[in-house]
C-alpha cells in the first residue's frame, strides 16, 4: 500500500481537481466554498467510519477482544456502542474545524442551511457502514488487516466527488461514482451552493444506496462472527 496505493490515491484525486480547476467554472468565492465545504464533510465521513474500526482494534490491541466475546453483550451492543461515542468524537471534532474554517478563513458550513442536516446523516451511515465491513474483515484476517481500516476509507474518495463533480471523472469512475452515497452528497452540496435548489434527487440517492451499505456490512460481519463460533478467529489477532 505504501508503494502503488496511496500515491495512485492521491494522483487520483488531485489530478481530477485539477482537471476541474482548468475548466474555470467556479468564481474565486464559490471554488473555496464548494473546497472548504468539501473538506469538512469528507472528514465527517472518515470520523465516523474510524469510530467503528478503531474501537475494535483496540480491543484487539489490548488482548480484551475474547472477554468481549464471552461477556454479556452481543458484538452489535459494541457497534451500537461505537455509533454513540463515535457522533460525540465527530460532534467535537468537526465542531472544533468549522469553527476555526469560520474564524481562519470566513467560511460558514451552515451556508448549506437545512441541507447539512441530511447531509451529514448519509455521510456519517456510509461511514458506519464501511466500519463495520473494515472490522469483519480485520476479525477474519487478522492484524495483518489492521491497514485497511485507515486505508479503506480513501479507496472510495477519488470517486465521492468530494472536490470536483462527477462530470470530471472518466466514464469508468461516473459509472462507479453513481453507487456510492458520498458522491450524492458532494454533489448536492454543490447544487445548494450554486442555488439550484434543494437535491432530493441526490439526497433519496445517497439514502436508499445507504440501506445497501449498511445492508451488507452487516450481513458480512454476521458470516464473520458464525464462521468464528465454528472455528474460531484468526490466531493472528493477538489474543
Amino acid at each position: 500500500m505504501e508503494i502503488f496505493y496511496w500515491p495512485l490515491l492521491d494522483l487520483l484525486v488531485w489530478g481530477f481537481l485539477t482537471l476541474y480547476l482548468r475548466q474555470g467554472i467556479l468564481p474565486g468565492s464559490g471554488a473555496v466554498q464548494a473546497l472548504l465545504g468539501g473538506l469538512l464533510l469528507w472528514d465527517m465521513l472518515y470520523r465516523s467510519q474510524q469510530g467503528i474500526s478503531v474501537v475494535f482494534l483496540e480491543e484487539i490491541w489490548s488482548r480484551n477482544l475474547y472477554n468481549l466475546m464471552v461477556a454479556p453483550v452481543t458484538p452489535y451492543h459494541i457497534i451500537f456502542g461505537a455509533m454513540v461515542t463515535g457522533l460525540l468524537k465527530i460532534t467535537l471534532s468537526s465542531g472544533t474545524a468549522i469553527f476555526l474554517a469560520y474564524i481562519l478563513f470566513s467560511y460558514s458550513l451552515f451556508h448549506l442551511g437545512i441541507a447539512l442536516v441530511p447531509f451529514v446523516f448519509c455521510l456519517v451511515v456510509m461511514g458506519w457502514a464501511l466500519g463495520i465491513m473494515t472490522t469483519a474483515l480485520i476479525l477474519r484476517f487478522g492484524q495483518e488487516a489492521e491497514v485497511l481500516a485507515w486505508g479503506v476509507i480513501f479507496l472510495f474518495q477519488p470517486v465521492s466527488a468530494v472536490f470536483n463533480p462527477v462530470s470530471v471523472l472518466p466514464e469508468g469512475f461516473r459509472q462507479i461514482a453513481f453507487f456510492v452515497p458520498a458522491s450524492h452528497v458532494f454533489e448536492g452540496m454543490r447544487q445548494v451552493l450554486a442555488g439550484q435548489g434543494f437535491p432530493w434527487g441526490q439526497l433519496l440517492m445517497a439514502m436508499v444506496e445507504d440501506v445497501f451499505y449498511v445492508a451488507g456490512g452487516l450481513l458480512l460481519f454476521s458470516r464473520v462472527l458464525k464462521r468464528a463460533k465454528k472455528v474460531g478467529f484468526s490466531l493472528k489477532l493477538g489474543s
